[in-house]
C-alpha cells in the first residue's frame, strides 16, 4: 500500500523517522522550511547509517540504497503531492500542528493517511481541522527512532479501523512493535512517564534527595536504563513541561501540574542536552555526566 512516505520536520524525530522508512525500502520525502535543517538532517542520517554498517547491522550496499531513497523538499505542496502517507514530526505545538494539518489536507492526495508523531496532543483535535478525520492517526515513535522498537499508535475519535490496521502493518514492516491506544491526554507512554519525571523533580525541589541519588535509586532499584532526571534532560525540559501542561489541562487534575522548579528551568532556558545544561551539564565531546552546579551545591 505504501510506496512513498512524506515526513514533515527534519529535526531529531523527523530525521530518525525518515531514516527508518528509507532503511526498510520506502521512498521518503523529507520536508522542512529550513534548508539548513534539511542539510543537517541528511548529515545525521548518513552518520547513523554508517554507524549501523560499522556495527554489522547494515551492508554498505543497503546503506547507500537507503540514503538514495530520501529526497528533500522545503514546501509541503511539492513534497506530499504523490504520497500515500504523511508523518508529521514538527514542533510539539498545537498551533503549529493544526496549521500543518490544514495544509496537508489541502495538498496531499485524498486517499493519503495523515499521521502525527505527537507525544501528547489530541489526535481528535488535529483531525477536526481536516476533511478526512477518519484518515488521521497518531504514530508516536520513540527517540532515538532507529534504535527504539516501540511505535505508539493512537486512534482518534473518528479514525477508521482500516487505517489503524494499515499503520500497524507498516510499523511491523520496519521492525517496530506497535501498541494501539486511544486518544486521551498523554496517551499511555507520557501519561505514565511524565508524572514519574515530575515527581522526581518535586523530590529534588523539596530537598528529599540530590540529582545523583534520585537517578541512582531508579536505575539500580527499578532497573531503568537511565534515571528520570537524566531522561528529562534527554527528552528536553521544555517538552516535558509542555506535555505536563497538556495532561493538566486535559484532566483538570492538579497532580499533573508541572513542578515549579521545572517551570523555572524552562523559563531560564536550561532545557537539558540541547542547551548544554539541565539537571546535568553536557560538555561537547564528554561522555561523563556532571550534575549541574545549580544542584551540586544543594
Amino acid at each position: 500500500m505504501f510506496q512513498t512516505i512524506a515526513v514533515i520536520g527534519a529535526g531529531t524525530m523527523g530525521n530518525g523517522i525518515a531514516h527508518v522508512f528509507a532503511q526498510f525500502g520506502y521512498k521518503v520525502n523529507l520536508i522542512d522550511l529550513n534548508n539548513e535543517q534539511l542539510d543537517k538532517a541528511l548529515q545525521t542520517i548518513s552518520r547513523n547509517l554508517e554507524r549501523q554498517v560499522s556495527k554489522g547491522l547494515l551492508s554498505e550496499e543497503d546503506r547507500s540504497a537507503a540514503y538514495e531513497r530520501i529526497s528533500t523538499f522545503n514546501a509541503i505542496e511539492e513534497g506530499v503531492k504523490d504520497v500515500q502517507l504523511v508523518v508529521e514530526a514538527a514542533s510539539e505545538s498545537i498551533n503549529i500542528k493544526l496549521e500543518v494539518f490544514k495544509a496537508l489536507d489541502k495538498h496531499a492526495p485524498q486517499e493519503a493517511i495523515l499521521a502525527t508523531n505527537t507525544s501528547s496532543i489530541s489526535i481528535t483535535r488535529i483531525a477536526a481541522v481536516t476533511n478526512r478525520p477518519g484518515k488521521v492517526i497518531g504514530m508516536h515513535f520513540m527517540n532515538p527512532v532507529p534504535v527504539m522498537k516501540l511505535v505508539e499508535i493512537i486512534n482518534g475519535y473518528a479514525t477508521e479501523s482500516e487505517v489503524t490496521e494499515s499503520i500497524t502493518t507498516l510499523s511491523k514492516s520496519i521492525q517496530k512493535i506497535p501498541c494501539v491506544v486511544n486518544d486521551y491526554p498523554g496517551f499511555i507512554a507520557n501519561r505514565i512517564l511524565m508524572p514519574m519525571i515530575n515527581e522526581a523533580i518535586y523530590s529534588l525541589y523539596e530537598g528529599v534527595a540530590g540529582v545523583n541519588e534520585i537517578d541512582t535509586v531508579m536505575k539500580l532499584g527499578m532497573a531503568h536504563p537511565m534515571g528520570p532526571l537524566q531522561l528529562a534532560d534527554f527528552i528536553g525540559l521544555d517538552v516535558c513541561h509542555s506535555i505536563l501542561q497538556v495532561l493538566h489541562e486535559g484532566f483538570g487534575n492538579p497532580k499533573y501540574a508541572p513542578c515549579p522548579l521545572l517551570t523555572n528551568m524552562v523559563t531560564a532556558r536550561k532545557l537539558g542536552v540541547k542547551t548544554g545544561e539541565g539537571f546535568y551539564t553536557y560538555a561537547s565531546g564528554s561522555k561523563e555526566l556532571q550534575v549541574s552546579n545549580r544542584f551540586s551545591r544543594q
